[in-house]
């Protein structure tokens, strides 16, 4: 009897994975497939002259124009700025804005003073900031990276603040009557705790700190993608436009991929 629920058991273990299985290439298949699908049809609209080409390009003089730059080298040129931009902004703004959350955690006056503020900060249009900024640092990587952190810091000081707040307090009241201090507390509960939240603040923080980065660069660059598309904006050249666009999404594709294998060793 034993043996024959182990069986049992087994086949339907058996049929689960090979459901999973069955529904990641489901999904993966029509992901490949909706991309293909539209870029065929972008394709196919402006071969046509259904669309045209001068207002949105087009997948083969997108290709064509990422081979130029490829040759010229000013692909890798204005990529890497905008990477090392990006990945510096992206950095310092999660590092700072989870101690600043810590701290707020740690401290309930300081949070109640702090907390209207950082809404405030929060809501503010950052692109209105960016001739302070300009001021504050002056022009080029330091105000990019700047411009980025700001946009950034808020999102994360705020989302992991709520998820040490969402402790539950019977868990910590545990944690008293075994005598645990403030700091072990942190460390062996709140901490661990908030590691889905951490992901997600990660997970966000890619978007915009590539927000950030761009922003930065309309306001006061020489180089890197933003201002490739807004040079190329400037002189109605859309292959350029769209090709720095192109870029930048499998750049930031990049860094979101990076977090996801993060996510996964995280799970294990």
């Amino acid at each position: 009897m034993k043996n024959k629920q182990t069986k049992n058991f087994s086949l339907t273990h058996k049929k689960y994975i090979k459901r999973l299985r069955h529904d990641k290439f489901t999904i993966i298949f029509f992901r490949v497939f909706v991309l293909v699908a539209f870029i065929g049809l972008w394709e196919l609209l402006t071969k046509t002259g259904v669309v045209d080409p001068f207002f949105i390009s087009s997948p083969s003089r997108i290709i064509k124009q990422i081979g130029l730059m490829i040759q010229d080298k000013t692909l890798f040129t204005h990529s890497w700025i905008t990477l090392y931009e990006t990945l510096i902004g992206f950095a310092i703004s999660t590092i700072l804005g989870y101690i600043i959350a810590i701290l707020l955690w740690w401290n309930e006056k300081v949070r109640k003073i702090f907390e209207p503020y950082i809404v405030v900060l929060n809501s503010l249009p950052k692109i209105a900031l960016g001739p302070v900024i300009i001021l504050w640092v002056g022009a080029g990587t330091k105000a990019i990276v700047l411009m980025c952190i700001l946009i950034c810091i808020v999102i994360t000081t705020m989302t992991m603040l709520s998820s040490f707040l969402s402790v539950e307090k019977d868990k910590i009241l545990l944690l008293k009557s075994m005598n645990a201090n403030k700091f072990q507390i942190l460390f062996k509960l709140v901490l661990p705790n908030s590691i889905p939240e951490f992901i997600s603040v990660l997970k966000i923080n890619v978007g915009m700190s590539w927000v950030g980065s761009i922003m930065g660069e309309y306001l006061t660059s020489k180089a890197g993608l933003g201002y490739l598309i807004v040079y190329g904006g400037q002189i109605f050249k859309i292959d350029l436009v769209m090709a720095s666009t192109t870029i930048l999404c499998l750049l930031a594709f990049g860094m979101y991929y990076f977090v996801s294998l993060f996510e996964k060793k995280n799970r294990k």
